[in-house]
């Protein structure tokens, strides 16, 4: 079963901030919403490790990443695409 095959629950885009580890990648997702209270748009920033099987996103491009089963304790994510 091929990556588009699958059925997954949530698609995320960021840009690599490492890809020092071995088929593992660290995704920087940001996140913007209006705060309720104060009206402001509001960033929100949180790291993703992602499962990169071929070791072809570098640092600096921006992937898309979706949701799969865990790989070890921290990738709960896999590549989907790099756009460079």
């Amino acid at each position: 079963m091929s990556v588009d095959q699958k059925k997954f629950k949530r698609k995320l885009e960021g840009v690599v901030i490492s890809d020092k580890n071995e088929k593992t990648i660290t995704v920087n997702v940001v996140r913007r919403f209006k705060h309720k209270t104060y009206n402001k748009f509001v960033s929100f920033s949180k790291r993703y490790h992602a499962h990169d099987e071929s070791n072809s996103a570098k640092v600096g491009d921006k992937v898309m990443i979706i949701e799969s089963r865990p790989h070890s304790k921290l990738k709960k994510w896999e590549l989907l695409s790099v756009q460079k």
